[in-house]
């Protein structure tokens, strides 16, 4: 297949949504399929890539408010509908639902292709979080509008499928998320960072990943480390990331290790070198982190939404909280960093019970949703075609 995938984020940007679709592109690509990739220009010098396989088509774009280093793309309409008149695609992907994605599903429609879109962001979940809560039901229309006029939205958990569809969506397909078994893997713990960290080998450490952000719910790691130090008066608190909050916080709790933004291995083997997990966001549609930090033998302590309510059996491979009850996401943290005997259990179980979610696996489901996608597509082309000329 040609797929055309349209996103406003992409590699090198550092985030979930940048990542996974990174990952896929190479995957639909080691399956001997075309992309002609469109996205912002990230900046000013850059150049889109032109390959037999892979082709870019950059677009202007214009900062996210309060969201450093990412853009939202322009529509770019008439552009697309021109650069598929001449390269015509067999289907495509909207990964993102800003101006640029919309823009695309319109010039899909015009020249009659079959288009898929992706449900990566709740972003009416985050308008409360950045001041324009008031906008959040429009914010919820405009999304489901926008993912109905597509042919297939792919989502990554069965739970994110059944609330979608409560909401009024259609055509819902779920296709998970991977985890990179061979990056992420007990066998990155590092006792010289430990050591750094102020942590001995018997000493806990309890981390977050991700970004520092209002959306994140951070107030909630903070107090659970506070109940977690009533149990282990030993553990240290490790930040990994960047965000609008890192300064305000890292003012504000100098006790606490800010390590800032890391890649590749040395991301994991932060991950790796901690031994709880703390993920109390509620805005995730899937958290590539809890994937990461189970992946890497983490006692994961989170809310039983997004990947964690598809990932984790409580109690067995991590301990889960009711969404939204933050006393009882303290007090399962701290009872977890309490109960020695269990978070080794726990951390021991963690890393093969996401062994499944491989990226091969991952892509080659993807590869098949978006194939179905286009074959019904032609089907219904097909009848549609055939009742015109029944009436003609």
């Amino acid at each position: 297949m040609r797929v055309a995938l349209v996103t406003e984020t992409y590699p090198p940007e550092v985030n979930g949504v940048a990542m996974t679709l990174g990952r896929m592109v190479d995957g639909l690509r080691r399956r001997g399929h075309a992309v002609h990739l469109v996205r912002p220009r990230q900046n000013d010098d850059e150049s889109p890539i032109l390959n037999d396989d892979f082709a870019e088509t950059l677009v202007r774009g214009l900062p996210i408010p309060r969201y450093e280093g990412l853009r939202f793309g322009l529509p770019a309409r008439d552009a697309l509908v021109k650069a598929w008149r001449h390269a015509t695609p067999d289907i495509v992907h909207v990964a993102t639902e800003g101006p640029l994605g919309w823009s695309a599903i319109n010039a899909a429609r015009a020249l009659g292709l079959p288009v898929s879109s992706g449900f990566h962001t709740n972003f009416d979940a985050y308008s409360r979080h950045y001041g324009f809560g008031w906008l959040r039901r429009p914010i919820a229309a405009y999304l489901r509008g926008l993912h109905n006029r597509t042919d297939a939205t792919l989502v990554p958990t069965r739970g994110l499928s059944r609330e979608l569809a409560a909401q009024g969506y259609r055509k819902l397909a779920v296709v998970s998320r991977g985890v990179d078994t061979w990056l992420f893997n007990p066998e990155r713990r590092n006792e010289a960072l430990r050591a750094s960290w102020g942590a001995g080998p018997d000493d806990l450490v309890a981390t977050y990943v991700g970004r520092l952000a209002p959306e994140k719910n951070l107030h909630l790691v903070l107090a659970a480390f506070a109940a977690i130090r009533a149990a282990r008066p030993d553990a240290r608190l490790v930040f990994v990331g960047e965000g609008p909050l890192l300064k305000p916080l890292s003012a504000r709790h100098p006790e606490h290790i800010f390590a800032g933004l890391r890649r590749g291995a040395d991301l994991a083997e932060h991950y790796a070198s901690a031994d709880l997990f703390l993920f109390p966001s509620l805005t995730e549609t899937f958290g590539n982190v809890t994937a990461e930090a189970l992946a890497s033998g983490l006692g994961v302590v989170a809310y039983d939404c997004a990947a964690a309510a598809d990932l984790i059996e409580d109690g067995l491979n991590g301990r889960l909280a009711s969404p939204g009850d933050a006393a009882a996401f303290a007090s399962a943290a701290a009872a977890l960093a309490g109960e020695r005997a269990e978070l080794a259990q726990i951390r021991a179980i963690a890393a093969p019970s996401v062994a499944h979610l491989d990226w091969e696996s991952i892509h080659d489901a993807f590869a098949a949703a978006i194939a179905r996608t286009v074959a019904t597509h032609k089907r219904r082309q097909h009848a549609e075609n055939a009742l015109v000329a029944a009436l003609d």
